[in-house]
């Protein structure tokens, strides 16, 4: 299940976490010149993983060319991945990004959309 990457000031920031995994995604360093603060992004539940029961894949927009940033962390991702698979349309924000050696250091923000609640 892929969500929509909309955000407005209204919606409610769910979890602020660093993006998992962004040392193993190939090419990483060739798309991180188009990520910028503020960026949307999608939330990709994987449900079949066999890492992970409750993984949850951090991707750029297709509209930016779906890159697979990396994970939702291990520890924090429950509460997100059943609201994905309940079909709630949660999407993310890129709210910093800075280079520490080779690791992308990706903080953001999962949101759920204003337009939810009553």
């Amino acid at each position: 299940m892929t969500t929509a990457p909309v955000s407005s000031p209204e919606d409610l920031i769910l979890l602020e976490c660093l993006v998992a995994g962004t040392t193993h995604r190939e090419n990483l360093k060739q798309h991180e010149p188009q990520l910028y603060v503020g960026q949307a992004l999608q939330l990709t539940r994987e449900a079949d993983s066999k890492y992970d029961d409750w993984a949850v894949k951090v991707l750029t927009t297709a509209a930016e060319g779906a890159v697979w940033l990396g994970y939702l962390p291990e520890v924090r991702n429950e509460t997100v991945a059943r609201l994905l698979d309940a079909g709630y349309a949660l999407s993310a924000r890129l709210v910093h990004k800075a280079w520490e050696d080779d690791w992308l250091y990706l903080e953001i923000e999962v949101l759920l959309p204003a337009t939810t609640r009553l």
